[in-house]
């Protein structure tokens, strides 16, 4: 006779069966575009050229993290937007575990800092070329170590506004956005 306990284990693992396949299709809910291998190398998530409204001025937020188990770091040696090279600041290797995050100097200020030696903080600038905020350009992070560089299509973005600085007004069912 079967145990209401042995019953119910096997109901468990039945109905967990799935959820590896239900799930090894999904990604990381962020906005930006993700490339490289992020199981068993270095992966770059979040990619995204950033306009400056105001300024015009261009930069780039992204996070790379390096996931090789063989131990192996890895220096990012460059970023390349639609064929033009960012000014990227200079970084170290980046070891197995561990994480460079670029993004706005005006974002890096006010983002928690990790106390870690292993998450390493950067800018990227470069020169805008009349790019239109929604449209898509051709990004390339060169890395030593690499065969080939990490090839990706970023999407043309405005930096996420501090909190409390934008102010969205309803009236007459229409709505209307301010920037302050």
């Amino acid at each position: 006779m079967i145990s209401a306990a042995a019953l119910s284990a096997m109901a468990l693992a039945a109905c967990s069966a799935g959820q590896i396949t239900q799930t090894s299709s999904q990604v990381a809910a962020v906005d930006g575009a993700s490339g490289g291998d992020r199981a068993l190398g270095v992966a770059v998530e979040n990619i995204t050229v950033l306009i400056d409204d105001t300024t015009g001025e261009a930069s780039m937020q992204f996070a790379v993290t390096n996931q090789d188990p063989s131990g192996q770091e890895y220096t990012l040696e460059s970023v390349e937007v639609d064929g033009q090279e960012a000014q990227l600041e200079s970084t170290d290797p980046i070891a197995e575990q561990c994480t460079l995050i670029a993004d706005t100097p005006s974002h890096l200020e006010s983002m928690p800092q990790s106390n870690s030696d292993c998450t390493q903080y950067t800018t990227v600038t470069l020169e805008n070329q009349d790019w239109a905020f929604a449209g898509n350009l051709p990004v390339s992070f060169t890395f030593d170590h690499l065969d080939e560089p990490i090839e990706v299509t970023a999407t043309v973005s405005a930096p996420t506004p501090e909190a409390g600085e934008l102010d969205r007004q309803y009236d007459e069912g229409e709505s209307t956005t301010e920037l302050f």
